[in-house]
């Protein structure tokens, strides 16, 4: 398994709780598949670089992991369908 940093961005119009509920559930996507969760860092809601869908700002999550590539890839794969995961990148360490 290789480490990975995965960062995405949250609307930051999503309710806080809601909003747990779908890092719970991005985090399980990598525990699901015999990876691990090494840090969740929360950076909280900050200024975007540029807009995006009309949106100036966005809720950050910064997570290490170690994981599988089938792991990092069912994460793109959600994180393209919900609407709430504005941006998102998986970068290997």
């Amino acid at each position: 398994m290789k480490k990975y940093e995965v960062m995405y961005i949250i609307k930051p119009t999503v309710e806080e709780e809601a909003r747990k509920a779908l890092i719970e559930e991005i985090n399980n996507i990598f525990v699901n598949l015999d990876s691990t969760v090494t840090k969740v860092n929360e950076w909280g809601i900050r200024d975007l670089a540029y807009e995006i869908d009309d949106l100036r700002k966005g809720y950050y999550v910064l997570l290490n992991v170690e994981a599988t590539a089938e792991a990092v890839k069912e994460f793109e794969r959600v994180s393209n369908i919900k609407e709430d995961i504005i941006r998102y990148i998986a970068v290997a360490e």
